[in-house]
């Protein structure tokens, strides 16, 4: 059962929103922006870096079974025992799968990217 006390608050809350709707658009100026993370010097070092760090983890974990699928394949070739087809299979997939998704997400990433570049000023 919901509290009487939340009830209160949502509606507190729903209150406080309708009256800033009903106030009308306010100014907006650079400052606010920047307060709010919208303008560019208002973009902290740590968001930047974390997304290009999330990015760049992506592709080397790519990158990082890619060469496993590599080194797998390589040693089965040569005929060393300890490598049978199933292992040299199954990271040749995961090769495939990893490097098909980045595809897509970059794919998504330049489709936005596109899509924010043709709107209207």
């Amino acid at each position: 059962m919901i509290e009487r006390a939340d009830i209160n608050s949502l509606l507190s809350q729903m209150r406080a929103i309708k009256s800033e709707v009903q106030q009308g658009p306010r100014p907006v100026e650079m400052q606010d922006l920047r307060a709010e993370g919208i303008g560019a010097p208002g973009i902290s070092k740590t968001e930047s870096n974390s997304f290009a760090t999330l990015l760049k983890g992506a592709v080397d974990k790519v990158n990082e079974h890619q060469s496993d699928a590599s080194r797998l394949r390589d040693a089965y070739e040569r005929g060393d025992p300890s490598v049978d087809l199933p292992q040299v299979m199954i990271q040749a997939q995961k090769a495939s799968v990893s490097f098909q998704a980045m595809t897509q997400v970059r794919n998504r990433l330049v489709t936005a990217y596109e899509d924010v570049m043709k709107m209207p000023i």
